[in-house]
């Protein structure tokens, strides 16, 4: 019997590299609270982070991080493999939390400041943490839930503390204070600094517990190791290097530290070039345009929904947004649409990455020097392996050019879910050759180049009388209207096709267009099959923290809608 040849085994990606990036690499085996130790070794005093005002330099992170990780251990009893929930916003508190945790050996969990009570619950009685760093303003929400997890200590801070007009962190009956914890154990310091306990880190220990799925179902905590985040961050650094100058880039970061986009791409791959981080913690368009006049940015990572609210500001041209170097987009599919308007409005180049919490979460990106094709997500990043299987089974590749599921491998890919064996064995699979695959659940399909195509969510996909119809292409079309601020599209049940197509529009600021209007547009680009046969109106789209549109949460609006219209 011959042996069957993988369509994706030649990796024709590889030919269409940028010249200084690597088909192959070795990762460090290093623990990642490293990436701040080299940082502060080689350009102590150089600016780290502009928070609210106030610059804090490299040398000064580390000394606040050994400080808050000495507290932690002699305190609160903090040791290796225990876990630890951030819930801050973007500032310098949640550097020095996260990499004083992972100098312990500790493990990072992540949580949205803008979770509800019940919310945080889930997430600290799945993970078990022993402890929540969060906001003043913050902690009674935490402290409703207290009782019923496994929650002993409450650290809170206030955005006030690091900024330049300093304030103290008002008081909150049981918590303690993150400033304080750091005073007393630079207080009790000896000549050669805090005393830290000796932590053996391997590669293969968990780092980061990363909730996804908390909006469509229970939340799993995908457990990311230091291996598969520091192999992350160099595998970015790799691909945009000939760009980079260490020690001179100034990171504009808007998208959440407790996003993993966030995370990896922003602060650890900041921390680890040495770049300048200018923290935003909330979204405000105005607030980004005048850090971008201000300060000159060189990369601004961002998604789709922020670089369509900068594109119809009124003062987007005259911010400065033409000195940005770099810009990038992740998290959803960047309509080409508002990928030429942008390009245009700046003279720059968008990019666009795509990743997943379970992979740390970069898998591609666009190649800086290499031929650009609009709506591909780029190629593989260096080491990391794609096939595109069929949606029934999972198990048969499909031809070049065909749409399936896209499998991922690669250094990193995720250990699996924390406590969920029977949702591990459906993401990750082992082949023959020891390899193991991550199943996306997204749609793609590769080209004859190895440039990939995100389609859509196989869960978001809209079958109409047999027919595959993407949300991804009639959001595109919508888009492409010049009324349209957003879009997203969903299937609605229907008696004779089994479904057809709902869009939500948003109309742009001091612009009127009917849905009469809209739908004559769709019927000029689309087959009759994909036209939407409703579009309704609204104020605003949901969305989660980092931007991307919930089209979970449109679909369950329209189901509870349907169902009390019908009497059910």
């Amino acid at each position: 019997m011959s042996e069957t040849i993988s369509p994706y085994a030649a990796k024709p990606w590889l030919k269409h590299y940028d010249y200084r990036v690597p088909a192959h690499m070795n990762y460090p085996r290093r623990p990642l609270y490293e990436i701040l130790r080299t940082a502060a070794g080689e350009i102590p005093d150089s600016i780290a982070t502009t928070f609210l005002g106030a610059n804090l330099t490299f040398r000064e992170i580390k000394e606040q991080t050994d400080c808050f990780a000495a507290a932690l251990a002699a305190r609160l009893g903090i040791r290796q493999g225990d876990r630890v929930g951030i819930m801050l916003p973007n500032c310098p508190q949640y550097l020095i939390a996260m990499f004083a945790l992972l100098r312990l050996g500790a493990i990072v969990v992540n949580v949205n400041p803008l979770y509800t009570p019940r919310e945080i619950a889930v997430v600290a009685k799945d993970s078990g943490m022993r402890a929540l760093v969060t906001l003043d303003a913050l902690a009674p929400n935490a402290l409703a839930v207290r009782d019923e997890t496994a929650i002993e200590t409450l650290i809170i801070t206030s955005p006030g503390a690091y900024s330049a007009a300093y304030s103290e962190t008002p008081a909150v009956e049981g918590a303690l204070q993150f400033g304080e914890l750091i005073a007393e154990a630079a207080a009790a310091a000896g000549a050669r600094g805090p005393m830290l306990p000796r932590v053996e880190i391997a590669p293969e220990d968990v780092a980061v517990l990363q909730y996804t799925g908390g909006t469509t179902g229970v939340p799993k905590g995908a457990m990311l190791t230091h291996y598969n985040l520091f192999a992350n961050v160099v595998q970015l650094e790799a691909w945009v290097y000939p760009s980079l100058r260490r020690g001179t880039e100034t990171y504009l970061l808007v998208i959440p530290f407790f996003h993993i986009y966030g995370f990896t791409v922003g602060m650890l791959a900041g921390v680890w070039v040495g770049a300048r981080q200018l923290l935003i913690p909330k979204y405000d368009p105005d607030a980004v345009l005048a850090a971008i006049h201000d300060y000159a940015p060189t990369y601004f990572p961002g998604v789709p929904t922020l670089y369509v609210s900068l594109l119809n500001h009124p003062r987007a041209k005259e911010s400065g947004l033409d000195r940005v170097r770099f810009f990038n987009s992740g998290s959803a599919p960047l309509p080409v649409e508002v990928i030429e308007q942008f390009e245009r409005l700046t003279g720059g180049v968008l990019c666009e990455g795509y990743g997943l919490s379970e992979a740390s979460p970069v898998t591609h990106s666009t190649a800086l020097l290499a031929r650009r094709k609009p709506g591909s997500i780029g190629f593989p990043l260096t080491d990391t392996e794609i096939k595109i299987v069929d949606l029934e089974v999972g198990e048969t590749e499909m031809p070049i050019g065909a749409e399936g599921e896209l499998c991922i491998a690669g250094p990193q890919v995720m250990k699996g879910y924390w406590n969920r064996d029977d949702e591990t064995a459906i993401a990750l699979r082992t082949d023959e050759q020891g390899r193991v695959w991550l199943y996306t659940g997204d749609i793609a399909r590769m080209d004859e180049d190895g440039y990939t195509y995100i389609v859509q969510r196989k869960k978001d996909m809209i079958l109409v009388g047999g027919f595959n119809v993407y949300p991804s292409e009639i959001e595109g079309v919508l888009y492409a209207h010049p009324a349209v601020l957003e879009a997203a599209a969903i299937g609605i049940p229907d008696k004779y096709r089994g479904e057809i197509v709902k869009a939500f529009v948003v109309l742009k600021p001091n612009v009127t267009a009917t849905t009469e209007d809209l739908l004559a547009h769709c019927h000029t680009q689309l087959a009759e099959f994909k036209v939407p046969r409703e579009i309704e109106l609204r104020a605003s789209l949901p969305k989660t923290a980092v931007g991307k549109v919930l089209h979970r949460v449109l679909r369950d609006e329209e189901q509870t809608k349907r169902g009390e219209g019908s009497g059910k």
